[in-house]
C-alpha cells in the first residue's frame, strides 16, 4: 500500500518550491548561489526564488515574476507572428467578385471626382482553374451569381445606394470568403450589416449580423470646404478629402481569376463594359 503524506499542502507547497527553484536555479546558472543584490541578474534571481517563509501572495507573485514578466514561459517556443489561433484558410486560387459603387455625377461637388469604392469575396466554393480540390467556375455559375446580384443589388432599375463615411465596418468569416482585414466605409453600422447581407444572399452563404465590427474614430469626416487647400509649386490645389460622407450607387460587379484572365462583368450598370446579363 502506498504510503499518504501526513499534510497534504505541505507536501504540494514543498515539492512546488524544488520544482520551481530548480528552474529558475537552470535558467540563472550564470549567477552563484541564491542570489543577491550585487548585480540586476543576482536580484532578479534573488527576487524569483521560493522560500520557506514565503506565503502564498508571495509565491503567486514570484511565478508571475519569473514566467510572465521574464518570460520564461515562453523558453523554446516558436515566434508565431499573428495570431496562433488563425487557422483560415487560404484565399489564394479562389475567383474573387467585386462590388463597384460610385457616386452619381450631379452629387459629386464640380472640383471633385465622384467618390468610388469597391468591395470584394472570394467563392470559396470554387477554384479559378481547373485540377484543384473545388470545382472549377464556369460560366453558368456566373451567370447564376449575376441573376442574384440583379435581384438584390438593383432596385427600381436603378443600382441601390447606401451612404459611406468615415467609418469602416469589418465583417470577418473566412471560411465562406471574407478574410481578416476587410471593410466597408459607412455611414452607419446599419448601413454595413445591409451590404454585407445581401453580398451573402448573393453567393449563398449564411450571415452573421454579430460578425459585423464598426471602427468610429475620432477624426470626423471632411468636406470639400473643411479640407481646404494647400499651395504645391505655388498654385493652389484641393486637399484630399478624409472618408467624406456621400451616398453611393451600385454601379457594376466583375469576377476576377487572377492571373493575366481578363475580368468577367457579370453586370454592368453603367454599360461600358459587356456583361454577362442585360441591364436593365
Amino acid at each position: 500500500m502506498t504510503n499518504s503524506p501526513t499534510d497534504p499542502f505541505e507536501h504540494l507547497q514543498q515539492t512546488y518550491k524544488t520544482e520551481f527553484n530548480r528552474r529558475v536555479d537552470r535558467y540563472f546558472k550564470d549567477v552563484n548561489g541564491n542570489g543577491d543584490l550585487s548585480s540586476p541578474r543576482s536580484s532578479l534571481k534573488l527576487a524569483c526564488r521560493i522560500t520557506d517563509n514565503d506565503n502564498d501572495a508571495m509565491m503567486n507573485m514570484r511565478h508571475n515574476l519569473f514566467f510572465n514578466v521574464i518570460g520564461y514561459s515562453r523558453k523554446n517556443l516558436a515566434v508565431v507572428y499573428g495570431s496562433k489561433f488563425d487557422n483560415a484558410p487560404p484565399v489564394a486560387g479562389h475567383p474573387q467578385l467585386f462590388f463597384v459603387f460610385s457616386q452619381d455625377d450631379s452629387a459629386s461637388p464640380p472640383e471633385e471626382s465622384p467618390i468610388q469604392h469597391e468591395k470584394s469575396v472570394r467563392l470559396m466554393k470554387f477554384s479559378c482553374a481547373s485540377g484543384n480540390a473545388k470545382p472549377a467556375i464556369t460560366k453558368a455559375n456566373m451567370t447564376e451569381i449575376a441573376n442574384e446580384i440583379k435581384s438584390s443589388f438593383l432596385s427600381g432599375g436603378k443600382g441601390i445606394t447606401y451612404t459611406c463615411g468615415n467609418k469602416s465596418a469589418s465583417y470577418t468569416d473566412p471560411d465562406n470568403g471574407f478574410p481578416k482585414g476587410n471593410y466597408i466605409l459607412v455611414n452607419s453600422k446599419s448601413d454595413g450589416s445591409e451590404i454585407y447581407q445581401k453580398i451573402c444572399n448573393v453567393i449563398d452563404v449564411p450571415f452573421y449580423s454579430d460578425r459585423v465590427l464598426l471602427n468610429d474614430p475620432d477624426k470626423p469626416s471632411t468636406t470639400t470646404a473643411t479640407a481646404g487647400k494647400v499651395t504645391i509649386l505655388g498654385k493652389q490645389v484641393q486637399n484630399r478629402r478624409y472618408r467624406p460622407v456621400a451616398v453611393l450607387r451600385f454601379r457594376s460587379a466583375y469576377i476576377s481569376l487572377g492571373n493575366l484572365v481578363p475580368p468577367v462583368f457579370l453586370l454592368d450598370t453603367t454599360l461600358r463594359n459587356q456583361s454577362l446579363i442585360r441591364y436593365p
